[in-house]
């Protein structure tokens, strides 16, 4: 399988498609923006650029990062999964769990597939510690 472990073949997945869902999102907004007549211009403008930027650039993580077993992925691929645990359980919270719940469970789904030991390895090879051998006494 070249290489990748499933673990981060889930975990570039699950990057993946936040990316996806973000720059869907918007793309949805800046549309919205532009065919309807928005309350503020500017705040719905600075949504949909947020939203196009930050999924683009999950989706560079997830590719040119994780899928690609870059070091450096991890450590955005992290984060975005803490931030989508509160995300989440905000949405739960404003009964809106059929959105809160795949949001949780994949957040926690991330994050465990991002700090599991075989993405551990693939990712630092060289700074698993060496077989110190048998001991003498």
């Amino acid at each position: 399988m070249n290489g990748r472990p499933l673990t981060l073949l889930i975990a570039a997945a699950v990057v993946a498609l936040e990316g996806l869902v973000a720059l869907g999102l918007g793309v949805y907004v800046a549309v919205q923006t532009l065919t309807g007549k928005p309350d503020d211009l500017t705040s719905a403008l600075a949504e949909a650029v947020f939203g196009l930027l930050i999924g683009a650039g999950l989706l560079w993580v997830a590719w040119g990062g994780l899928f690609k077993m870059e070091r450096w992925g991890r450590s955005p691929g992290v984060l975005t999964q803490i931030f989508m645990l509160p995300v989440g359980g905000t949405l739960v919270t404003s009964d809106q769990p059929q959105l809160g719940i795949p949001v949780i469970v994949l957040g926690v789904l991330g994050l465990v597939t991002l700090l599991a030991p075989p993405t551990t390895q693939a990712l630092y090879p060289d700074d698993q510690a060496p077989d110190p051998g048998p001991s003498r006494r």
